[in-house]
């Protein structure tokens, strides 16, 4: 039997994957050849997909980007045994897009079934929740502290420092949240894992848990990620049959029960105490803090907090240990981001790499440069609250400390590239426009500034008293980056008076005349 890989990731279904596949079940049928059809997750190089993968004693051959109308051909020239044809890649380890990565968090994802438990034992999984549970809790936090892993959610906080807070409190109950509240413009790493390797997930969580002291967990998941969801679902039944999950955790002596739940479209819920609120089945408003949740989160109670990313990497630091992901990476920031390509880009998708690597590779080397083939002439990095890099910054290293020098982040890894053709003027608009849609409407200089900015931004782009707007709309930011009660109104700036500062030209442009109505 020949083993055939048809992704069922949302970025392949999205262009006919699931056609692809019924397509070479029913060809093989016809031809009478003897195929099983695996349904894995991406390998992350959306420009190929569908990318299908052919097992043969030589390793995974690859084809993609494959159409249903393929197939016909694709059998004629003979892929199942790896053929030459114009969709041939190549062994798929050896695609330079994808040989060039370090892959850690994402080790698994396309190459396993995502809800098959043999095969994510077999690629090493839960390697690392077996070791955890024969450790004490405290030595599971003092590794992840070694590793020197941060949130991988934006705000690059120790994540030991979070798991040692909630360890050290004595509580009747405790809690771990996972944010899988992904929206942030360019960003898909986190739906890609629950997706392509939900176990991972699961497993991460489990070992937060022990570390903890929780017996309960929820993964709070966007509801626009509905394939993620029932992956979850399924993967969460899956463990707890294979008692990894539930009541006495391999005969360890630990419990933990895990459930998912959905949110409802709120970008605000990304942040953790918005994200508590909802999940408690209140209104997703920020919290006032201190306390913060560490000390009283979910039901007022010691919570452990970290996206799904972060609790992605915890399986490989308690496997492997915390010194080997400490050797990934540079200054304060160590291991690995997965870094998303969109935008203007010629090669979209996702690359594994150590911090370190600069914007301009990411772009160049992965992405191949802009899809319209036009000059690069600005990159957000970090979601919609994220600064616009000038390509003059383009070769400073992803690292939390290198951007904070010039006014950006690296947040969750998304970029989204601008080739010359860009009005920055109202893209710094887009970003007071997506506060102001998306604020909570807690407090004042969210709800009203982001408003009120949107206003002078339509002022100045018309050409209205253009030197004073400009002013207030300084003036603006810093009330907004110094009184937001969170990161929603206090980040709104940091595109704004990016785009001012390195596109100031946009900013003075003559007002488009409006044009004339034709002569009756």
């Amino acid at each position: 039997m020949i083993t055939v890989y048809v992704p069922r990731d949302a970025a392949a279904l999205s262009v006919g994957a699931d056609e692809v596949a019924a397509a070479i079940a029913t060809e093989a049928v016809k031809q009478k050849k003897d195929v099983k059809i695996v349904r894995n997750g991406s390998r992350g190089m959306l420009f190929l997909e569908p990318l299908v993968e052919v097992e043969t004693p030589n390793g995974r051959i690859a084809y993609g980007p494959v159409s249903p109308s393929d197939v016909a051909d694709l059998f004629k020239a003979n892929f199942l045994e790896g053929g030459a044809h114009k969709h041939y890649r190549g062994a798929t380890k050896e695609i330079p897009y994808f040989k060039m990565q370090e892959r850690l968090t994402f080790a698994r994802c396309g190459i396993t079934d995502p809800l098959s438990i043999e095969d994510y034992r077999k690629h090493g999984g839960f390697d690392g929740l077996l070791k955890a549970i024969a450790m004490k809790p405290i030595d599971i936090v003092t590794e992840v502290t070694a590793s020197g892993l941060r949130g991988r959610g934006g705000a690059g906080f120790p994540t030991g420092i979070k798991w040692k807070t909630v360890h050290d409190l004595a509580a009747d109950q405790k809690y771990v949240a996972c944010n899988a509240d992904e929206g942030d413009s360019g960003t898909f790493a986190d739906r890609m894992l629950m997706e392509g390797d939900p176990f991972c997930l699961i497993e991460g969580m489990t070992i937060a848990a022990i570390a903890g002291g929780a017996t309960k967990g929820y993964i709070y998941v966007r509801s626009e990620y509905p394939h993620a969801i029932n992956a979850l679902k399924e993967a969460i039944e899956i463990a707890k049959k294979a008692n990894f999950l539930g009541t006495n955790i391999q005969g360890s002596g630990y419990s933990f029960d895990l459930f998912v739940r959905r949110g409802a479209g709120a970008y605000i819920c990304g942040e953790e105490t918005s994200m508590l609120e909802s999940i408690e089945g209140k209104r997703g408003l920020v919290r006032y803090k201190p306390p913060i949740p560490a000390i009283e989160g979910l039901f007022g109670k010691p919570t452990i907090i970290n996206n799904v990313m972060s609790f992605a990497a915890v399986p490989i630091i308690i496997a492997k240990g915390g010194e080997f992901y400490k050797n990934y990476g540079v200054g304060r920031s160590r291991g690995t981001l997965a870094f998303q390509l969109a935008g203007n880009i010629k090669q979209g998708g996702l690359v594994e790499k150590a911090f370190g690597v600069t914007t301009r590779e990411l772009i160049e080397k992965w992405g191949g440069g802009t899809a319209s083939g036009r000059p690069v002439r600005a990159v957000q990095v970090g979601g919609p609250l994220g600064a616009y890099l000038t390509v003059e910054k383009l070769d400073v290293p992803m690292d939390y400390e290198e951007f904070v020098k010039i006014d950006a982040m690296v947040g969750h890894g998304g970029l989204v590239v601008f080739d010359d053709t860009v009005d920055m003027a109202k893209m710094a608009r887009f970003a007071m426009e997506f506060c102001a849609i998306e604020s909570c409407g807690k407090c004042t200089p969210c709800r009203i500034g982001s408003q009120r900015g949107v206003e002078v931004i339509d002022k100045i782009i018309a050409g209205t008293d253009r030197t004073k707007n400009l002013e207030l709309l300084e003036d603006l930011c810093v009330t907004m980056t110094d009184g937001s009660l969170c990161a929603m109104g206090g980040l709104t700036p940091m595109p704004v008076m990016s785009a001012l500062k390195g596109f100031p030209d946009d900013f003075h442009r003559a007002p488009k005349q409006p044009v004339a109505e034709a002569a009756e």
